[in-house]
């Protein structure tokens, strides 16, 4: 069969503007063609960065507990905040200042915070890293303040960072008799460069002859794709798969030598898998979302609306004209009314495709709401081919 060229793909009533719509209408005519052919087009291939990591090599959470200073009277207030004032007293006595016995601090400018930040792999001392600023006090704002030197520990309670410098707080507001306007977040802001490294964290990337990457999902199938890919690259015997998440490599002992192995084997790539069939339901907000290897069955759905409505209707009772000591009298009537609308019974074909899941559903005329308990009734019938997972 011979294809048509794209001269001929114009002449068929396509009449482009520019010579980019003229390009890019050609080929997705030329593909649409070769698929009702019958022609088989490459699988997407990934690169084995994507889906996999060498594990050991991980970033580290640190957290530490500070003070930020210079708030324009919107900080902490002392008398229902005390850990702030003693926070700061502890400060002031490190310089030799230390408050006579009995007196009380009334701070307005200051505000105790949390800081947070993420210790990237390989980080060495010196270097710079983003720090997050979070008030847990009753601060109004942080607004314009500045954050003094607070140390930043890891889980084992070692100092791994120093955190220090200006914040920036993507908020604003203003209050003024009882009326109050803010846009975004006060509370917290973050510090672009604002830790600086003080310890290394040891790894094992340069320990032992193998290396381990850790795949981001389970599956045997990648697994083993990944072995046969690193074994066709870099020779038999440099990969195998341990299970359906990790694969071992033969690395080299010397450091320069791994680096370069390794860099070589993320960049492999090769052909994905299909995914598990699942569907995605958010019960919180009714979202539904399903992957490209959902499939249904044929089956029958009757989806029916039950409302219930009650209202209250005022009774006023008013005593005779004529009796003595009567009173006017205030009651309620409550309606109480069901209504059930009909539900006419669908058949929903097979479908062996995502469009189609779609489009069956679709014309169900449901809510995300309905669809919810249609989704679980078709999966327990067996109609529907994936797992429901509610989150």
């Amino acid at each position: 069969m011979h294809t048509p060229t794209p001269r001929r793909l114009f002449t068929a009533g396509l009449t482009p503007r520019t010579t980019g719509q003229r390009v890019s209408g050609a080929c997705a005519l030329l593909l649409a063609g070769l698929i009702g052919w019958g022609v088989s087009l490459p699988a997407q291939a990934v690169r084995i960065k994507e889906i996999a990591t060498v594990q050991g090599v991980r970033s580290n959470q640190l957290t530490g507990y500070g003070l930020v200073v210079g708030l324009d009277g919107t900080g902490d207030q002392t008398t229902q905040m005390p850990f702030t004032a003693q926070s700061m007293q502890n400060y002031l006595q490190q310089f030799g200042l230390s408050l006579p016995p009995g007196a009380s601090m009334q701070l307005k400018n200051v505000a105790a915070v949390l800081v947070t930040a993420q210790l990237p792999a390989f980080a060495q001392p010196g270097q710079t890293i983003d720090a997050t600023v979070s008030s847990i006090g009753n601060a109004k704002s942080l607004r314009g303040g500045t954050l003094i030197t607070t140390p930043l520990k890891g889980a084992d309670g070692q100092i791994y960072a120093l955190a220090q410098g200006n914040l920036l707080v993507g908020g604003a507001g203003a209050a003024a008799g009882g009326s109050k306007v803010q846009i975004n977040h006060l509370s917290a802001g973050r510090i672009p460069g604002g830790a600086q490294v003080e310890r290394v964290v040891p790894t094992s990337f340069a320990l032992g002859e193998t290396i381990d990457l850790g795949l981001n999902s389970a599956d045997f199938q990648t697994a083993r794709r990944v072995a046969e890919a690193v074994n066709r690259r870099l020779g038999d015997g440099t990969a195998s798969a341990m299970d359906g998440r990790v694969v071992r490599l033969r690395a080299p002992t010397d450091a320069n030598a791994r680096v370069s192995f390794l860099a070589e084997v993320e960049e492999l790539r090769l052909e994905t898998t299909a995914p598990v069939a699942r569907v995605i339901i958010n019960a919180r907000t009714g979202s539904i979302v399903m992957n490209q290897a959902v499939t249904l069955g044929a089956c029958a759905v009757a989806h029916g609306n039950l409302s219930v409505s009650i209202s209250a209707t005022p009774v006023i009772s008013q005593p005779n004209p004529l009796s003595v000591g009567g009173q006017t009298v205030q009651a309620e009537k409550a309606n109480i009314a069901i209504t059930q609308d009909a539900g006419s019974l669908i058949e929903m074909k097979a479908a062996p495709k995502l469009s189609e899941v779609v489009r069956v559903l679709n014309a169900l005329g449901a809510t995300p709401q309905d669809l919810l308990a249609i989704l679980q009734a078709i999966k327990a019938a067996g109609a529907l081919n994936a797992e429901l997972e509610v989150i």
